[in-house]
């Protein structure tokens, strides 16, 4: 298995997709850190993981703070020897229309979705240039590659991580060093209930969304898929790489899509949301 006896660490990794990558990881035989800023979440999927035959530790981190990354990188390779890999997983979704949004669901988005991998590649790129291999998996949105209305906060940072792991790719690539950003499209976690800004009612938005939803675990595989193959962009599902295509090719062709999308966000009921 070509995950087997990896030492890898899972920002975000108490629910959603970090939660089905550390399971499906420690399945393959890796060992596997659950870091989140919820505790009691990381524990109960660390034990979870633990009970079911595999290697599992919990850690309490708070991406947007650089002091927490590096002191969970640290205490890993001091535990380990070593850091194989790491998915900077941690996220936050940040909804509503630009003029809705106060500055301070800018700095949420900014902090947690592009500084929380800014610390992760801080932490964990120097270890790896040191060992001469090792992996950074940054995880980023479809909203990141095409023009997202209604989500322009973390549509902003998640473009700046593709770009951030592009030149990353680059210069790690001579090091040993491989980076990869993920661009899924909608996928079914958390990340709808504990969005700030305007919050949507999750079923009603991807009933009006017309696009195909992923569930948790089938976007771990396919992101999987993509880290062993060392893509440097990986985009599902299909309907996915079809925008981002488009998007690349004829710009213009997604504008009558974008309209239909944000008038269908318009016409689901939101709610005001703490930023």
């Amino acid at each position: 298995m070509p995950f087997q006896n990896l030492i890898t660490i899972i920002t975000g990794g108490a629910s959603g997709i970090g939660r089905a990558l550390g399971e499906e990881l420690a399945r393959q035989g890796a060992t596997v850190v659950i870091a989140d800023v919820n505790w009691p979440g990381a524990q109960e999927v660390a034990g979870a993981i633990v009970s079911a035959g595999g290697t599992a530790f919990a850690a309490c981190v708070d991406v947007r703070h650089a002091a927490d990354v590096q002191s969970l990188v640290d205490d890993v390779v001091k535990r380990h020897g070593r850091l194989d890999l790491i998915f900077n997983n941690a996220g936050i979704g940040v909804g509503g229309e630009l003029h809705e949004l106060s500055l301070d669901c800018w700095r949420t988005a900014i902090e947690t979705n592009l500084m929380g991998v800014v610390h992760g590649i801080a932490a964990a790129y120097p270890v790896m240039v040191r060992q001469g291999v090792g992996q950074i998996v940054n995880i980023a949105s479809l909203a990141g590659l095409i023009a997202s209305p209604g989500l322009g906060p973390y549509a902003t940072a998640k473009g700046a991580v593709v770009s951030l792991t592009r030149a990353l790719r680059v210069e790690g690539e001579s090091l040993g060093v491989r980076a990869n950003v993920v661009c899924p499209g909608f996928v079914d976690t958390a990340i709808y209930e504990n969005a700030v800004g305007v919050r949507l009612d999750k079923k009603e938005l991807l009933d009006k969304v017309g696009l195909p939803v992923l569930s948790a675990r089938a976007a771990a595989l396919a992101i999987l898929r993509g880290t062993e193959r060392n893509q440097g962009v990986i985009v599902f599902p299909r309907s996915a790489r079809i925008l981002w295509l488009l998007t690349r090719l004829c710009p213009w062709i997604l504008e009558p899509f974008q309209r239909r999308m944000i008038q269908r966000l318009r016409s689901v009921r939101p709610r005001p949301g703490p930023c």
